[in-house]
């Protein structure tokens, strides 16, 4: 055996593999192919723009990120985005790139103003990576800089200059517009969303205040910070108005409400800091050490924080984020010469939320009866809480209820894409269960099984969670009893069949996370997956067993589909209508739980106005809700499926 081939054991015999390491594999890649070939280096999940994280809005943000540097320096007001469905355009009226450098900045790695903290003292981009990022993975991306009555612009393919314009004058006032179009190769079948791109312009707005974005006509601004930011955020009534607190380089907002849980929205140098970090951590203890010294009683930090919405925007001189997506501040310590984070948090909260307690007290004795109830009912529910998690452990072990994935969503050495993927899919009986787990990728997808019809828990307390086995059991899968930090899953998929039954089980989880769980839902965690409702197939080469890669099947998720493959098929085609799970084999699940499953994520906004939709669909009104379904009844034309 040669000294460079390696000898592999599988078990049951050798193999043999060349592994020549020459001069020829050492490879020097240019800037924009390493970011063309690794992107999930520089902007996370790539995806289609069908969830606020996918890579699209990265790069949206990676463009706005300049021109808030530019606001937060004192230059520019106004902020225009325009985005359709396949591009977007923004523009600032900052101080514009210098014209000299333009095509440097967007194209050399490394390159940027923002290196001397002078310049950018509190920014949110320093390593100059963003807009090269987004040159490279744009098949057209336009820069154009306005400076002193001159201009220049330089246009990019993939992030090769294909055109350069000369210093020209110009009549427009300084600013810099930034225009790019996604690869469909790297982005396959995006589309931009408002939805997504909404809820990210308002937090600028709320973060610099006076800031004014017009988003596709539609202008936006803040004149109360995070006060803002909660009140469009709340979907339950604050118990109490809300305590807004701010100091050189912080501002915090909170408030209780009745709700279960924690409800956090953090923010460094106006970056949305969507997995906390060393701000939100500092932030919860001091907030939670303050309230207890204040009321003088031993209570526990959860009884404290039961039921709070909070919000904290920090200003750091040259962060460090975690990744190049800057969802998780790393950060020790304010600036090189700064205090740690923890004792800055600590301190502002410690001095300005006690002032405010002491001259609010009526607030303070809502706080106090709020952390109270809290209190007495984690006491009550403490030896059920208790049997009940040794029970869900025996039961999730031992009767395989759940059936676990390798890779968890805080696994410290997990690597980020495989976290990201981690899933748990929520199926109902045996069968359906059965189906995913014989093709689920067994690193990143779960299967959790349910019993029967789970109980509809609207208008009931807590106590309900460990006393009913298959949510007590559904808690401790997701590990969510103390918050959702612990989640350990990033997907919590409802996977549930497309008859009555099905859509009656979906809204009772959906109800669940709603009543005791929902900063999961607001968090973007969990979705509903789409499966076919119909198979439309040749039937002459079904019959025959034909699996030549000519024979057409599709699979169809709504009636539109199914109508468009039954006029490709003619009279040849074979309608087959899926009512459960378990009827589709695992062969062909394995296409609907793959890269192109299709989800649809659940979401909770202030406007949706989750209380009364619950109380009607969920309460006791039973006539009014038969009314309802009566006059409103489609019956279902199954004429033509087999």
């Amino acid at each position: 055996m040669a000294e460079d081939d390696i000898n592999l054991f599988d078990g049951n015999e050798d193999i043999v593999v060349e592994a020549e390491y020459t001069e020829d594999d050492i490879k020097t890649l240019d800037w924009k192919e390493h970011i063309r070939r690794r992107p999930g280096m520089y902007i996370g999940n790539l995806g289609d723009g069908t969830t606020s994280d996918d890579g699209i809005y990265v790069l949206l943000k990676e463009v706005l990120d300049n021109s808030i540097d530019e606001y937060m320096m004192g230059f520019g007001k106004t902020v225009n985005v325009d985005v359709s469905a396949e591009s977007a355009t923004v523009r600032d009226f900052g101080r514009g790139i210098p014209l000299g450098k333009l095509i440097d900045v967007v194209s050399k790695m490394n390159t940027g103003g923002k290196y001397d903290s002078k310049a950018f003292k509190k920014s949110v981009g320093l390593n100059g990576v963003g807009l090269k990022a987004v040159n490279a993975l744009s098949t057209e991306f336009t820069a154009t800089s306005y400076r002193d009555g001159m201009m220049k612009r330089a246009r990019f393919e993939c992030g090769e200059l294909v055109e350069e314009s000369e210093l020209e004058p110009t009549e427009e006032p300084n600013g810099t517009q930034i225009s790019f179009t996604p690869d469909r190769s790297i982005f396959r079948d995006y589309k931009f969303l408002d939805e997504f791109i909404t809820p990210l312009i308002k937090n600028y707005t709320f973060l610099n205040t006076g800031l004014a974005i017009v988003f596709n006509g539609r202008r936006m601004i803040s004149r109360n910070g995070l006060l803002d930011l909660l009140q469009a955020n709340l979907t339950s009534e604050p118990l109490y108005p809300v305590i807004h607190l701010k100091g050189d380089d912080i501002e915090i907002a909170l408030t209780h409400v009745n709700q279960y849980g924690e409800e956090y929205y953090s923010f460094v140098n106006g970056q949305h800091t969507t997995q906390g970090g060393t701000h939100l951590s500092a932030f919860k203890e001091a907030v939670s050490r303050t309230m207890k010294d204040y009321f003088g009683r031993n209570f526990e930090y959860s009884d404290i924080r039961n039921g709070m919405v909070a919000a904290i925007a920090l200003k750091v001189e040259e962060p460090v984020f975690e990744s190049q997506t800057k969802t998780r501040l790393g950060s020790r310590d304010m600036g090189p010469e700064g205090p740690t984070v923890a004792k800055f948090i600590g301190d502002f909260v410690k001095k300005e939320l006690d002032d405010y307690l002491h001259r609010d007290l009526e607030v303070a004795k809502v706080i106090l009866k709020k952390v109270q109830e809290s209190e007495r009912s984690r006491k009550a529910m403490a030896g059920i809480a208790k049997l009940a998690r040794e029970k869900s452990k025996k039961v999730n072990l031992h009767n395989k209820k759940l059936l676990d994935c390798r890779v968890h969503l805080n696994d410290v050495k997990g690597d980020e894409d495989l976290k990201r993927a981690s899933s748990i899919f929520i199926t109902e009986g045996d069968s359906a269960a059965g189906s995913i787990t014989k093709i689920r990728n067994v690193d990143t997808q779960a299967v959790f099984s349910l019993r029967g019809k789970p109980l509809n828990t609207f208008g009931l307390t807590q106590k309900v969670v460990y006393e009913n086995d298959e949510f007590n059991c559904l808690q401790a899968a997701l590990n969510i009893e103390g918050g959702i930090d612990e989640l350990r899953y990033n997907n919590v998929i409802i996977a549930t069949d497309a008859d009555v039954d099905g859509m009656h089980i979906r809204l009772l989880l959906i109800t669940f996370f709603l009543q005791f769980f929902p900063d999961l839902i607001k968090k973007g965690h969990v979705y509903v997956l789409q499966t076919p409702l119909f198979r439309v197939r040749n039937k002459k080469t079904a019959r025959r067993g034909s699996k030549k890669a000519g024979d057409e099947t599709y699979y169809c998720y709504n009636d539109d589909e199914r109508v468009t493959a039954i006029n490709k098929l003619g009279e040849n085609a074979e309608i087959t209508r899926f009512k459960g799970l378990g009827e589709i084999s695992p062969e062909e699940f394995k296409d609907f739980i793959g890269e192109d499953m299709r989800l649809d994520r659940v979401t909770l906004k202030k406007e949706d106005g989750v209380s009364e939709l619950l109380e009607f669909y969920m309460g006791k009104n039973t006539m009014e809700r038969q009314r309802f379904i009566i006059d409103n009844l489609i019956i279902e034309d199954d004429s033509q499926i087999s």
